[in-house]
């Protein structure tokens, strides 16, 4: 027995040792567990915040692809608002100058039909000047219309023989229509009864006087007859040469042009 003890006490003291060895093996494992467990923690976290990021830069790419596309449709844009923007102002010049060609036209064919009025106001004055005060002489549409009557004329509605009275008068016209050369002389007669072979003889008849005895070109004057509406009587009507005018009309939009 004496000699099984210090191999007991050998063995106690190695298993006693053996148990706290294994206490603390068991302790670093349980540390080591705690430790591998914060470090998958960790790496999961990583893991998380690797494929958030990824994401996040999967988003950016495909966002600055669109911003590219956007910024290239964009630039088109303004490229083809500039070309729109410079047609538009090519179409606003063209416009404007084509405005400006018209005022022209206009206001050279507006001066002409002053000018013709003026003439007209100005012949007028000289007219009653070679007719007198009391001749019988207005100004309508821009046509001085002389006026005598039928028996002054003639001395009776249905005669045609100019009386003396009349040849007086007729060569006081004849004088008045020489003096305006750039001016139409229509040999107007008027009647209220509606046959116009007697009006056609009276205008025929003071055609006549005035080209064979009185002398104004034939080509200066022109006739007609026609319904007076209850009045009666021979009107000279001057009137501008309308084809001289519009041939200058003509002439003043091309040189507008």
């Amino acid at each position: 027995m004496k000699r099984n003890l210090p191999l007991i006490l050998l063995l106690v003291i190695a298993t006693s040792a053996f148990s706290q060895r294994k206490s603390e093996l068991f302790a670093e494992i349980d540390t080591l567990k705690t430790k591998i467990s914060k470090v998958e923690q960790e790496l999961a976290k990583a893991k998380r915040e690797i494929s958030s990021s990824s994401a996040e830069a999967e988003a950016l790419r495909a966002e600055n692809v669109s911003l590219r596309d956007a910024n290239a449709t964009l630039l088109g844009n303004l490229s083809n608002f500039s070309e729109l923007s410079k047609q538009n102002s090519e179409n606003v010049n063209k416009a404007m100058a084509a405005l400006s060609r018209k005022e022209k036209q206009l206001s050279g064919i507006n001066d002409m039909i002053s000018a013709n009025d003026s003439t007209a106001i100005v012949s007028l004055t000289r007219i009653k000047q070679t007719l007198g005060e009391n001749a019988k002489v207005g100004v309508e549409g821009g046509i001085i219309i002389i006026s005598n009557s039928l028996n002054t004329l003639f001395g009776s509605d249905t005669s045609a023989e100019l009386t003396e009275e009349g040849k007086t008068w007729l060569a006081g016209v004849a004088n008045v229509i020489k003096a305006n050369p750039n001016f139409k002389a229509e040999i107007e007669g008027l009647n209220i009864t509606g046959e116009f072979g007697p009006t056609y003889n009276q205008v025929a008849s003071v055609a006549s006087a005035l080209v064979s005895t009185l002398e104004v070109p034939a080509e200066s004057l022109s006739i007609s007859a026609k319904d007076g509406n209850f009045r009666e009587g021979i009107n000279i009507k001057l009137q501008p040469d309308y084809k001289g005018f519009y041939a200058k009309a003509k002439e003043s939009s091309k040189a507008a042009q």
